[in-house]
């Protein structure tokens, strides 16, 4: 409240009953919401000019305030009057373009404290509240604690969304733009390894051929199932059948055909069994 801290001062020394104070807090609420007061009075004047301040005549009349604004980015003009009956305050706020005119009831004891007039730090009370009103009655603008409240609602829902969905997925993984799919990390391959959630990545070591620690491929693996084995290794490709660097190097390789099929003698998968034309066999 630096901005009204400024304003109250500057006429600090004409504010001489608790309307005058509660004019002049309406008054900063509508320049801090784009208007710029050009003068009081009803009619336009030659002294006129856009200003963040009150006119020096501006509280002149303790029972009937008038004052005239003027948008910062338009041509926007308003009529604003404050009529004062015993302790209530009433405002009407009339945009010149339009017609149109929007009103606001205060009880000034409820927020300005009379024997504090002189003394800015204690002379208010539930200025958040009477920020709102001003807002929302005098100048019809959208209420920004209601706008607020809705946005954390929507927010609410969202997080109770993602955390039903990691709850009744098992294939959710915090890290995957498409939570059917965990192997994809943000501004990952979907093979590459994410060591920041190891543990959230549930069926990696049995699809992902690359994956980490050497436990990528099927899942009883016999080219990683920790016995003695042949020196076959599928990445030097295959005589006749795969080239040479047709297999990664670790890569999952499921043969398709017998290993070493130019090998000599009878191919036992070319021999029919014994009794293989005995029907009764």
């Amino acid at each position: 409240m630096a901005g009204l801290e400024v304003l109250y001062s500057s006429v600090a020394g004409g504010i001489s009953c608790p309307q005058d104070a509660l004019v002049c807090y309406v008054h900063w609420d509508i320049i801090k919401n784009g208007y710029r007061c050009i003068g009081s009075g009803d009619e336009p004047s030659g002294s006129d000019k856009m200003s963040e301040l009150l006119p020096p005549d501006w509280s002149a009349n303790k029972e009937l305030y008038s004052l005239r604004y003027k948008a910062k980015d338009d041509d926007t003009s308003l009529l604003l009057k404050a009529i004062l009956d015993n302790s209530i305050l009433t405002f009407y706020l009339m945009n010149a373009n339009t017609e149109q005119v929007a009103g606001l009831t205060v009880n000034v004891d409820d927020h300005v404290d009379a024997q504090q007039l002189q003394n800015f730090e204690s002379v208010f009370k539930d200025t958040d509240s009477l920020s709102a009103k001003v807002r929302s009655q005098l100048l019809l603008l959208p209420d920004r604690t209601a706008a607020q409240s809705t946005e954390n609602e929507r927010q609410r829902e969202q997080e109770e969304q993602r955390q039903r969905r990691e709850g009744s997925d098992p294939l959710y993984s915090p890290t995957s733009s498409n939570p059917r799919f965990p192997l994809h990390g943000p501004g990952r391959s979907s093979i590459g390894p994410n060591p920041m959630f190891p543990l959230l990545e549930p069926g990696r070591a049995d699809l992902d051929p690359f994956g980490p620690h050497g436990h990528g491929g099927m899942i009883v693996d016999p080219l990683r199932s920790g016995f003695p084995r042949s020196g076959f290794d599928p990445s030097g490709g295959i005589p006749g059948v795969l080239p040479p660097g047709a297999v990664p190097p670790g890569a999952r390789f499921d043969p398709f055909g017998p290993v070493g099929r130019g090998r000599p003698g009878p191919d036992p998968d070319h021999m029919p069994p014994p009794g293989f034309d005995d029907m009764f066999m």
